[in-house]
């Protein structure tokens, strides 16, 4: 879920806080990639006539042709991407999980009703709801990064946390998801849409925390409050705050201890034994692996190994594997370049001006009359 409303309350409160561009503007940036959110939207949108792709026999692979395809095409543009794997679920998030596990299973007697009626459209809806990355599909995949030389790690709790220490380290520039609890962990910059802007035809979204903290008049610790009363994964909210009411109350009393002791209880709900504590210290203190212990590789592709791994029984083209492979050889080889700003720092101007006078000595005559030129460079080196 993320936080929920929070992209909406960002876009109309600080719309200066993100921008808007094209997947080549991230050429020679290292990415950490939510994996477990790219999987959960490979297995939804790669598709074939409204139905998810699938080996000889019958086992899914529309997880598999999303992860090699797109990654491709990210390398291709210059980016150096690292998945990042869902460790075990902290235990406050259980209620979350049991809310997804009705979920489904409302969505399974919804479809059941649809195919009874014979709605293609209402079963394709609520097959889709019944989406669920499994550990097959994980491992698969990590199989699948292995062979395409493409690094990756197992967060040994949340992956989003597991990104934003990453990123806030140095080791890689952004976290990439759809979840917005990225930014309440922490992470410097999230991009959202990365792994499927092209194939959407949608700009990929980047936040950075410090301007969204800025643009919304908020510290860290409040933000992370905010969030907590818009809706995380780890507790239930106040019932009858939204976002407009949520901001407001943290604006005017900077904590939810403060906001309890001063709002209407019986207007507003408060949830029974609310644990919003240990939710703020989840997301403040969560278990992450230290970033400084990490080596991020990024190898040569296993071209054979790739077709083993993915034709035969899961039904792969060889010519377009192959292929995909030898284009992320030649990425790979060619990406050496990296970008500028990786090299050089970028200080302030001390001139208010902003002009740089350069005095040019006067053409002299020498003894034996010919002209010194003398237009020596006397400005101190970059």
């Amino acid at each position: 879920m993320g936080i929920l409303g929070l992209a909406k309350l960002i876009a109309d409160v600080a719309p200066s806080s993100f921008k808007q561009g094209e997947i080549k503007q991230y050429f020679g940036r290292k990415i950490a990639i939510d994996a477990s959110m790219s999987l959960y939207q490979f297995l939804i949108a790669v598709r074939s006539e409204g139905h998810q792709l699938a080996s000889v026999d019958g086992e899914p692979t529309s997880h598999l042709m999303g992860t090699f395809y797109r990654t491709i095409r990210l390398v291709e543009n210059g980016i150096k991407p690292v998945y990042v794997f869902d460790g075990k679920p902290p235990d406050m998030k259980s209620g979350e999980l049991e809310k997804r596990a009705e979920r489904r299973e409302d969505a399974q007697k919804s479809l059941e009703a649809a195919e009874e009626a014979g709605d293609a459209a209402a079963v394709d809806k609520f097959n889709r709801r019944l989406v669920k990355v499994t550990k097959k599909h994980v491992d698969e995949c990590k199989e699948l990064l292995k062979l395409m030389g493409i690094p990756f790690i197992e967060a040994p709790c949340e992956a989003e946390a597991q990104c934003a220490a990453m990123v806030k380290a140095g080791l890689v520039y952004a976290t990439a998801t759809e979840d917005m609890d990225s930014l309440t962990f922490g992470s410097p910059v999230v991009v959202r849409h990365l792994t499927f802007s092209e194939a959407r035809k949608v700009p990929v979204q980047e936040y950075c925390l410090q301007k969204v903290l800025d643009g919304l008049e908020l510290t860290q610790d409040e933000f992370i409050d905010l969030c907590i009363l818009l809706g995380c994964d780890y507790c239930d909210s106040i019932r009858g705050i939204g976002p407009k009411r949520a901001i407001e109350l943290i604006k005017q009393h900077h904590n939810i201890q403060t906001i309890l002791e001063n709002i209407d209880t019986k207007k507003y709900i408060v949830p029974e034994g609310w644990m919003y504590e240990k939710a703020r210290q989840l997301f403040i203190e969560p278990e992450i692996a230290d970033p400084k212990s990490m080596e991020l590789k990024w190898s040569e592709p296993d071209e054979d190994g790739l077709v083993k791994f993915l034709c035969g029984d899961r039904q792969f083209s060889e010519d377009r594997v192959r292929n995909g492979a030898k284009k992320l050889n030649k990425a790979r080889s060619g990406s050496t370049q990296g970008r500028l700003d990786s090299f050089f720092k970028v200080l302030p101007s001390t001139n208010t001006n902003n002009k740089r006078k350069v005095e040019e000595k006067k053409p002299t005559s020498n003894k034996k009359g010919k002209t010194n030129a003398g237009g020596k460079f006397r400005g101190k080196p970059k």
